[in-house]
């Protein structure tokens, strides 16, 4: 009787989780190679003055999708991020099934990004102008419950524009 409580409860949590996350935006384009993605937005980023930060992940993460509505819904940090920032959202599958084609852009993007993945997803690159890797962020520092914490994700953000890396703020 306990395991069927258990279960039950384990299956209730699931159910909601989907539909959670069914509610949410999907935000990466599965069609468009990412190392190409990644130099478009640098020389789009370089004309602009701003950096590049790669939001790595895909529709298969709850938690990529979550962000994305976060800073989406939150005038604040998306005002930050469009001031410094071009903002991408770097499709990565690590699903064999995906096949030989994706797996090798996935191997080849995790290189380029310094295997940025092995923090989890989503994972946040900040890149400059030129393209060079200058910070990886590792999202579980943002997080707060089950969404994210609107003072950490500014620091972050405000800590990484290229005023303040380049000194221009002080």
């Amino acid at each position: 009787m306990r395991k069927l409580f258990v279960l039950s409860l384990l299956t209730i949590s699931f159910a909601l989780t989907i539909t959670a996350q069914s509610g949410l935006k999907k935000v990466y384009n599965e069609d468009i190679d990412p190392i190409e993605q990644i130099d478009e937005a640098v020389v789009k980023a370089k004309s602009e003055g701003k950096f590049v930060i790669c939001q790595v992940g895909g529709n298969w993460c709850s938690w990529c999708l979550r962000f994305a509505d976060f800073i989406t819904n939150d005038t604040t940090i998306s005002n930050v991020i469009d001031e410094s920032f071009v903002y991408i959202h770097v499709n990565y599958t690590p699903r064999k099934s995906q096949g030989e084609e994706k797996q090798a852009q996935g191997k080849a993007l995790m290189k380029r990004l310094s295997n940025a993945g092995r923090f989890g997803f989503p994972v946040f690159v900040v890149l400059d102008e030129e393209g060079k890797i200058i910070h990886i962020q590792d999202s579980s520092f943002l997080e707060e419950g089950q969404g994210y914490n609107k003072e950490k994700v500014l620091r972050f953000f405000k800590n990484w524009t290229p005023q303040a890396v380049k000194g221009d703020c002080l």
